[in-house]
Protein backbone atom coordinates (compact mmCIF):
# COMPACT_ATOMS: atom_id res chain seq x y z
CA UNK A 1 0.00 0.00 0.00
CA UNK A 2 1.25 3.42 -1.04
CA UNK A 3 0.64 4.95 2.70
CA UNK A 4 1.24 8.59 1.30
CA UNK A 5 -1.29 8.01 -2.09
CA UNK A 6 -4.14 6.79 0.10
CA UNK A 7 -6.68 8.55 2.16
CA UNK A 8 -9.16 7.28 5.13
CA UNK A 9 -12.56 8.64 4.17
CA UNK A 10 -15.51 8.69 6.69
CA UNK A 11 -18.82 10.41 7.65
CA UNK A 12 -18.24 11.80 11.30
CA UNK A 13 -20.93 8.85 12.48
CA UNK A 14 -17.77 6.55 11.54
CA UNK A 15 -14.94 9.03 12.20
CA UNK A 16 -13.61 7.32 15.65
CA UNK A 17 -13.31 4.12 13.78
CA UNK A 18 -11.82 5.73 10.31
CA UNK A 19 -9.44 8.04 12.48
CA UNK A 20 -7.99 5.25 14.64
CA UNK A 21 -7.16 3.45 10.98
CA UNK A 22 -5.80 6.45 9.53
CA UNK A 23 -3.42 6.29 12.57
CA UNK A 24 -2.55 3.11 11.97
CA UNK A 25 -1.64 3.65 8.61
CA UNK A 26 -0.09 6.69 9.03
CA UNK A 27 -2.41 7.82 5.86
CA UNK A 28 -4.41 11.30 5.38
CA UNK A 29 -8.24 11.17 7.16
CA UNK A 30 -11.04 13.03 4.86
CA UNK A 31 -14.44 13.97 6.38
CA UNK A 32 -17.38 13.45 4.08
CA UNK A 33 -19.62 16.47 5.52
CA UNK A 34 -23.00 15.27 5.74
CA UNK A 35 -26.38 17.17 5.49
CA UNK A 36 -29.76 15.58 6.10
CA UNK A 37 -32.73 17.69 5.08
CA UNK A 38 -35.94 17.31 6.71
CA UNK A 39 -37.17 15.61 4.10
CA UNK A 40 -34.52 12.74 4.82
CA UNK A 41 -32.64 13.42 1.74
CA UNK A 42 -28.82 13.32 1.88
CA UNK A 43 -26.05 15.57 0.71
CA UNK A 44 -22.34 15.07 1.02
CA UNK A 45 -19.70 17.08 0.17
CA UNK A 46 -15.96 15.92 0.29
CA UNK A 47 -12.45 17.42 -0.92
CA UNK A 48 -11.00 16.10 -4.48
CA UNK A 49 -9.60 12.77 -4.43
CA UNK A 50 -7.95 12.81 -7.70
CA UNK A 51 -5.60 9.58 -8.22
CA UNK A 52 -5.66 8.49 -4.38
CA UNK A 53 -6.36 5.48 -3.09
CA UNK A 54 -9.79 5.33 -1.20
CA UNK A 55 -10.78 3.60 1.61
CA UNK A 56 -14.36 4.42 2.90
CA UNK A 57 -15.11 3.56 6.06
CA UNK A 58 -18.88 3.38 6.36
CA UNK A 59 -21.20 0.83 8.41
CA UNK A 60 -25.11 0.88 6.98
CA UNK A 61 -26.97 0.35 10.08
CA UNK A 62 -30.60 1.60 11.04
CA UNK A 63 -31.57 3.93 9.50
CA UNK A 64 -30.29 1.22 6.21
CA UNK A 65 -31.36 2.65 3.41
CA UNK A 66 -30.39 5.97 4.26
CA UNK A 67 -26.54 5.43 4.84
CA UNK A 68 -26.64 2.93 1.70
CA UNK A 69 -27.82 5.75 0.17
CA UNK A 70 -25.02 8.00 1.75
CA UNK A 71 -22.66 5.28 1.10
CA UNK A 72 -23.30 5.14 -2.58
CA UNK A 73 -22.77 8.81 -2.89
CA UNK A 74 -18.88 8.96 -1.45
CA UNK A 75 -18.24 6.12 -3.67
CA UNK A 76 -19.74 8.16 -6.46
CA UNK A 77 -17.83 11.18 -5.79
CA UNK A 78 -14.23 9.21 -5.41
CA UNK A 79 -15.53 7.37 -8.49
CA UNK A 80 -16.02 10.81 -10.44
CA UNK A 81 -13.27 12.59 -9.42
CA UNK A 82 -10.64 9.75 -10.83
CA UNK A 83 -9.44 8.16 -7.70
CA UNK A 84 -7.33 5.16 -8.26
CA UNK A 85 -8.59 2.42 -5.93
CA UNK A 86 -12.20 2.62 -4.22
CA UNK A 87 -12.15 0.07 -1.16
CA UNK A 88 -14.98 -0.28 1.02
CA UNK A 89 -14.77 -0.61 4.60
CA UNK A 90 -18.32 -1.48 5.99
CA UNK A 91 -18.09 -3.15 9.47
CA UNK A 92 -21.67 -3.80 9.61
CA UNK A 93 -23.20 -4.27 6.16
CA UNK A 94 -27.12 -4.04 5.78
CA UNK A 95 -28.98 -6.62 3.82
CA UNK A 96 -26.78 -9.68 4.17
CA UNK A 97 -29.74 -11.71 5.69
CA UNK A 98 -31.65 -11.45 2.72
CA UNK A 99 -29.64 -14.04 1.09
CA UNK A 100 -31.48 -16.18 -0.52
CA UNK A 101 -35.26 -16.10 -1.82
CA UNK A 102 -37.61 -17.50 1.66
CA UNK A 103 -40.48 -16.85 -0.15
CA UNK A 104 -41.58 -17.04 -3.77
CA UNK A 105 -41.86 -13.31 -5.36
CA UNK A 106 -38.78 -11.92 -2.86
CA UNK A 107 -36.00 -10.69 -4.28
CA UNK A 108 -32.33 -11.69 -3.32
CA UNK A 109 -31.85 -7.93 -1.46
CA UNK A 110 -27.87 -8.43 -0.74
CA UNK A 111 -27.13 -8.99 -4.59
CA UNK A 112 -29.00 -5.65 -5.80
CA UNK A 113 -26.36 -4.08 -2.89
CA UNK A 114 -23.52 -5.57 -4.63
CA UNK A 115 -24.77 -4.86 -8.36
CA UNK A 116 -25.53 -0.83 -6.74
CA UNK A 117 -21.30 -1.01 -5.09
CA UNK A 118 -20.16 -2.66 -8.87
CA UNK A 119 -21.57 0.20 -10.92
CA UNK A 120 -19.99 2.91 -8.74
CA UNK A 121 -16.82 1.73 -9.27
CA UNK A 122 -15.78 -0.30 -6.09
CA UNK A 123 -13.02 -2.47 -6.04
CA UNK A 124 -12.96 -4.14 -2.70
CA UNK A 125 -15.60 -4.37 0.38
CA UNK A 126 -14.48 -5.32 3.47
CA UNK A 127 -16.98 -6.85 6.15
CA UNK A 128 -16.65 -8.24 9.70
CA UNK A 129 -19.04 -10.72 10.95
CA UNK A 130 -21.41 -10.58 7.80
CA UNK A 131 -24.27 -12.86 8.34
CA UNK A 132 -23.47 -14.57 4.95
CA UNK A 133 -20.76 -14.31 3.75
CA UNK A 134 -21.43 -16.61 1.16
CA UNK A 135 -23.66 -14.39 -0.66
CA UNK A 136 -21.04 -11.75 -0.91
CA UNK A 137 -19.75 -13.39 -4.68
CA UNK A 138 -19.22 -9.59 -6.83
CA UNK A 139 -16.99 -9.29 -9.22
CA UNK A 140 -15.06 -7.40 -7.15
CA UNK A 141 -12.79 -9.03 -4.25
CA UNK A 142 -14.57 -8.73 -1.02
CA UNK A 143 -13.04 -10.27 2.40
CA UNK A 144 -15.21 -10.84 5.72
CA UNK A 145 -12.92 -10.61 9.03
CA UNK A 146 -14.17 -11.60 12.26
CA UNK A 147 -13.94 -9.96 15.30
CA UNK A 148 -14.50 -13.48 17.50
CA UNK A 149 -11.30 -13.83 18.82
CA UNK A 150 -11.20 -10.00 19.74
CA UNK A 151 -14.60 -10.19 21.51
CA UNK A 152 -13.47 -13.29 23.62
CA UNK A 153 -9.81 -11.98 24.58
CA UNK A 154 -11.87 -8.77 26.02
CA UNK A 155 -14.41 -11.56 27.93
CA UNK A 156 -11.34 -13.22 29.05
CA UNK A 157 -9.29 -10.10 30.18
CA UNK A 158 -12.57 -8.02 31.60
CA UNK A 159 -14.99 -10.84 32.70
CA UNK A 160 -15.46 -13.05 35.81
CA UNK A 161 -17.36 -16.15 35.38
CA UNK A 162 -18.72 -19.57 37.11
CA UNK A 163 -18.12 -22.42 35.20
CA UNK A 164 -19.06 -20.56 32.28
CA UNK A 165 -20.80 -22.09 29.29
CA UNK A 166 -20.39 -21.02 25.99
CA UNK A 167 -24.30 -21.11 23.81
CA UNK A 168 -25.02 -20.55 20.03
CA UNK A 169 -28.75 -19.28 19.64
CA UNK A 170 -28.91 -21.45 16.72
CA UNK A 171 -27.04 -24.03 14.40
CA UNK A 172 -26.45 -22.05 12.14
CA UNK A 173 -23.67 -19.55 14.78
CA UNK A 174 -22.25 -23.07 15.85
CA UNK A 175 -18.66 -22.77 14.23
CA UNK A 176 -18.75 -18.87 15.29
CA UNK A 177 -19.21 -20.17 18.76
CA UNK A 178 -17.36 -23.34 18.61
CA UNK A 179 -14.48 -20.31 17.71
CA UNK A 180 -15.15 -18.55 20.67
CA UNK A 181 -15.56 -21.08 23.26
CA UNK A 182 -12.34 -22.96 21.57
CA UNK A 183 -10.12 -19.03 22.22
CA UNK A 184 -11.73 -18.81 26.07
CA UNK A 185 -11.00 -23.06 26.97
CA UNK A 186 -15.06 -23.91 27.52
CA UNK A 187 -17.26 -26.04 26.26
CA UNK A 188 -20.63 -25.23 24.30
CA UNK A 189 -23.93 -25.95 23.93
CA UNK A 190 -26.11 -24.98 20.50
CA UNK A 191 -29.67 -24.17 20.69
CA UNK A 192 -32.56 -24.98 17.79
CA UNK A 193 -34.16 -22.57 16.50
CA UNK A 194 -37.41 -22.66 13.81
CA UNK A 195 -38.41 -19.72 12.14
CA UNK A 196 -42.17 -18.62 10.47
CA UNK A 197 -41.04 -17.57 7.00
CA UNK A 198 -44.01 -15.99 6.53
CA UNK A 199 -45.16 -14.33 10.50
CA UNK A 200 -41.01 -13.94 11.71
CA UNK A 201 -42.09 -15.65 14.35
CA UNK A 202 -39.25 -17.93 16.19
CA UNK A 203 -39.23 -21.21 18.87
CA UNK A 204 -36.04 -21.86 20.47
CA UNK A 205 -35.30 -25.61 22.34
CA UNK A 206 -31.75 -27.41 23.68
CA UNK A 207 -30.48 -29.25 21.24
CA UNK A 208 -29.09 -31.86 24.38
CA UNK A 209 -29.04 -32.02 27.89
CA UNK A 210 -26.41 -30.66 29.58
CA UNK A 211 -25.96 -29.80 33.53
CA UNK A 212 -26.48 -25.62 33.63
CA UNK A 213 -27.27 -25.37 36.77
CA UNK A 214 -25.85 -21.96 37.94
CA UNK A 215 -22.78 -22.55 35.08
CA UNK A 216 -23.07 -18.56 33.51
CA UNK A 217 -23.80 -18.11 29.54
CA UNK A 218 -21.95 -16.75 26.72
CA UNK A 219 -24.42 -16.52 24.15
CA UNK A 220 -22.43 -15.80 20.79
CA UNK A 221 -24.15 -14.13 17.91
CA UNK A 222 -23.31 -12.07 14.94
CA UNK A 223 -26.12 -9.58 15.82
CA UNK A 224 -28.55 -8.97 17.56
CA UNK A 225 -31.47 -6.38 16.06
CA UNK A 226 -34.81 -6.92 17.85
CA UNK A 227 -33.62 -9.41 20.54
CA UNK A 228 -36.25 -11.76 20.07
CA UNK A 229 -33.89 -14.88 19.10
CA UNK A 230 -32.11 -13.69 22.61
CA UNK A 231 -34.53 -12.95 24.58
CA UNK A 232 -36.44 -16.83 23.67
CA UNK A 233 -32.57 -18.18 24.45
CA UNK A 234 -32.41 -16.69 28.12
CA UNK A 235 -35.83 -17.89 28.60
CA UNK A 236 -34.87 -21.48 27.94
CA UNK A 237 -31.66 -21.21 29.61
CA UNK A 238 -33.64 -19.72 33.15
CA UNK A 239 -35.71 -22.19 33.30
CA UNK A 240 -32.97 -24.48 33.50
CA UNK A 241 -31.22 -22.71 36.71
CA UNK A 242 -28.31 -21.15 34.70
CA UNK A 243 -26.23 -18.57 36.38
CA UNK A 244 -26.04 -15.08 34.64
CA UNK A 245 -26.02 -14.56 30.86
CA UNK A 246 -24.06 -12.87 28.89
CA UNK A 247 -24.68 -11.97 25.08
CA UNK A 248 -21.86 -11.17 23.25
CA UNK A 249 -22.14 -10.10 19.28
CA UNK A 250 -20.53 -8.48 16.59
CA UNK A 251 -23.28 -5.89 15.34
CA UNK A 252 -25.26 -4.93 18.29
CA UNK A 253 -28.27 -3.35 16.10
CA UNK A 254 -30.76 -3.08 19.19
CA UNK A 255 -33.75 -1.84 17.40
CA UNK A 256 -36.63 -0.15 19.17
CA UNK A 257 -36.82 -1.27 22.91
CA UNK A 258 -34.47 -3.86 22.74
CA UNK A 259 -31.75 -3.17 25.10
CA UNK A 260 -34.85 -2.91 27.89
CA UNK A 261 -36.44 -6.56 26.65
CA UNK A 262 -33.07 -7.64 27.11
CA UNK A 263 -32.58 -7.04 30.73
CA UNK A 264 -35.74 -7.51 31.18
CA UNK A 265 -35.37 -10.93 30.64
CA UNK A 266 -32.55 -11.42 32.44
CA UNK A 267 -29.50 -10.53 30.30
CA UNK A 268 -26.90 -9.12 32.68
CA UNK A 269 -24.50 -7.31 30.26
CA UNK A 270 -24.21 -7.03 26.50
CA UNK A 271 -20.83 -6.88 24.62
CA UNK A 272 -20.33 -5.63 21.05
CA UNK A 273 -18.24 -3.74 18.85
CA UNK A 274 -17.75 -0.51 17.97
CA UNK A 275 -19.45 -1.52 14.14
CA UNK A 276 -22.05 0.17 15.27
CA UNK A 277 -21.90 2.95 18.35
CA UNK A 278 -23.76 2.29 21.32
CA UNK A 279 -23.24 1.64 25.34
CA UNK A 280 -22.36 -1.79 24.61
CA UNK A 281 -19.44 -1.61 22.06
CA UNK A 282 -17.03 -2.20 24.17
CA UNK A 283 -14.52 -3.70 21.45
CA UNK A 284 -12.60 -1.70 18.93
CA UNK A 285 -12.37 -2.86 15.22
CA UNK A 286 -9.91 -0.45 14.31
CA UNK A 287 -6.89 -2.35 14.85
CA UNK A 288 -8.50 -5.86 12.98
CA UNK A 289 -8.64 -3.31 10.06
CA UNK A 290 -5.91 -1.77 10.52
CA UNK A 291 -3.95 -5.01 10.19
CA UNK A 292 -5.35 -6.46 7.51
CA UNK A 293 -4.37 -3.52 5.13
CA UNK A 294 -1.06 -3.92 6.78
CA UNK A 295 -0.54 -7.40 6.38
CA UNK A 296 -1.19 -6.60 2.39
Amino acid sequence: MQKNNTVIISDKRNSSLANKISLDLDAQYRNAELRVFPDGESKIRLDNVAKRNCIIVHSTYPPTDQHLMQLFMIIYKCRGDGANDICVVSPYLAYTRQDKVFVDGEIVSINLVGRILESLGTTKLITIDSHSPNSLNYSFKTVDLTAIPSLASYVKKNITLNNPIVISPDEGGIERARKFAGIIDVNMLSLVKTRDRFTGDISISLSEQKTLKKRDALIVDDMISTGNSIIKATEILKKNNIGDVFVICTHALLVDDAKEKLFKAGVKEVISTNSIPNDFAKVDLGSLISNYFLDQ
